[in-house]
């Protein structure tokens, strides 16, 4: 097996940020909005309805902007530094540093709409007053949902550690009747299965992780080997592996999981067995991998709680890495049942 991926750039920032990622298009929208509707409020607070001058409202936009945007700017770069801080002192620099760029800006649209005249410093105070509340609301609020996000991301990942980690009991005590029963007869083929049967434990107890296409395709054809064993030649693949660009990478233990629910549903009550379509191709800059079993009998339709289990579960992970857009889709079409995972790369 190959080394093993850390964070990757597909995935969601890691826990113990202070702030979420404010330099994010979706984020800058949401603050030029923000501070839009900001600078709106102060206008008709100020003037009233009655006596609305779209001039002023031009004049606090453009220095509620330059604060918000030029406070989202520097706290970006410093977003692992604050990771690294407790949380009130964190809290504290972001805070100063807001309020001091609101200083300096206030200072700045004094001197330009009224250059050479002494400073104002009752208006100025008033500003960076203002500038305090708004900014301790904002800092408080990007915080908490930070704090939420990362803890949701936690409690996700523990899931799926539990998840990832769960090899069927039945399938380790074939395994070790098969590894039994060729001891004496074929001692090679015995020491292939125990070395394939350690490397799906060590993939099942190491870290979620993103790790090579290759590696897990690998991975799966030592547990079809494993299966085969049991099975025999009532279980055959058709592997269809089409080209995908170097370095790709895939959620450890994700394609597994649907080889052993089209073997377990789709191939085992079936006595005369079957074969397993599995098709990987790369279009449009993203990856599509598809699964394909027969359908069993009706009377003999295995497609129950277990199954939904793991499809949940493989879906919770390619959001998690892949972000929205990835999709996990398990549907009967005709005599087969059809599984196909697809996210960007």
């Amino acid at each position: 097996m190959g080394p093993r991926s850390d964070q990757q750039p597909g995935e969601v920032a890691p826990p113990g940020d202070f702030l979420p990622n404010l330099c994010t298009l979706q984020a800058v929208v949401a603050l030029v909005l923000v501070g839009e509707l900001l600078a709106l409020a102060l206008v008709v607070t100020d003037a009233g309805l009655q006596r609305f001058d779209w001039v002023q409202l031009g004049a606090v936009s453009f220095l509620v902007q330059w604060i918000v945007l030029s406070s989202a700017a520097l706290l970006c770069p410093l977003r692992p530094f604050l990771r690294r801080q407790p949380p009130v002192l964190a809290g504290s620099l972001s805070y100063g540093l807001v309020l001091f760029i609101a200083l300096v800006f206030l200072a700045a649209g004094q001197w330009m709409l009224a250059p050479g005249t002494e400073t104002r410093w009752w208006g100025l105070l008033d500003g960076l007053l203002l500038a305090a509340i708004f900014a301790g609301i904002a800092l408080r609020y990007f915080y908490l949902q930070q704090q939420l996000h990362n803890q949701q991301r936690s409690e996700l990942e523990a899931r799926i550690q539990a998840l990832q980690s769960r090899i069927r009991p039945h399938f380790l005590f074939n395994s070790m009747n098969s590894i039994a029963s060729l001891i004496e007869t074929e001692p090679r083929v015995a020491e292939k299965v125990v070395e394939d049967l350690s490397d799906l434990f060590r993939a099942s107890l190491a870290e979620p992780a993103l790790v090579p296409v290759a590696d897990e395709l690998q991975l799966c054809r030592q547990y079809v080997r494993i299966e085969q064993l049991r099975l025999g030649p009532r279980l055959s693949l058709n592997w269809r592996i089409g080209e995908y660009p170097a370095g790709t990478l895939i959620p450890s233990l994700l394609v597994q999981p649907l080889l052993e629910n089209a073997i377990y549903h789709g191939i085992q009550p079936r006595p005369e067995g079957g074969c397993i379509d599995v098709e990987l191709s790369v279009r449009d800059h993203r990856l599509t991998l598809e699964v394909r079993n027969p359908l069993p009998a009706p009377g003999n339709s295995g497609r129950k709680t277990g199954n939904r289990v793991a499809l949940e579960n493989i879906r919770h992970r390619l959001v998690l890495h892949f972000g929205p857009s990835a999709t996990c889709v398990a549907e009967p079409r005709d005599t087969l049942f059809i599984t196909t995972i697809s996210y960007p790369i």
